[in-house]
């Protein structure tokens, strides 16, 4: 398995993913086309400017796993009292192919050297059911954290 970083390249295989994992998290298609229609070009600028980083893991030169990344702005926080920025974790997608190989393991891993190299302490995730256990065998944990859609 080869590992390389996301590049401007890869929207479309970021969307596709992101979609895919949604869709499997059970939400509804026609919400997840919307979405991915927003989603698209408020991708391209950050994958351009690498506010929006990640890896991309291939078999044979073809993308079967990827993980998106972010530093995001936080206040300073019991967490991270020193720090005014956490790091997200989001669009962790494996081909069904390729599941039960370790490879959402090794893209954790990857997240968690990258933002040790960017020298960010505190990273934060929203888990589906699916990869929810292998967070948990990494260390993550549930926070208090609450969410609501509110009307504009």
């Amino acid at each position: 398995m080869e590992v390389r970083s996301l590049g401007v390249d890869d929207v479309e295989l970021v969307c596709r993913h992101r979609e895919e994992m949604f869709r499997e998290a059970g939400r509804d298609n026609d919400i997840l086309q919307t979405m991915t229609r927003q989603f698209r070009p408020w991708l391209e600028p950050r994958l351009r400017d690498g506010s929006y980083f990640g890896f991309v893991l291939e078999d044979q030169g073809l993308p079967v796993a990827g993980i998106g990344l972010m530093g995001i702005d936080w206040p300073p926080h019991p967490s991270h009292p020193t720090q005014d920025k956490r790091g997200y974790v989001l669009n962790v997608y494996v081909d069904k192919t390729h599941r039960k190989q370790g490879l959402g393991r090794r893209l954790m891993q990857l997240a968690e050297d990258e933002f040790a190299r960017r020298e960010i302490q505190f990273a934060i995730l929203h888990a589906t059911e699916m990869g929810r256990s292998l967070y948990v065998a990494l260390g993550w944990h549930a926070t208090s954290e609450m969410a609501k859609a509110v009307r504009a």
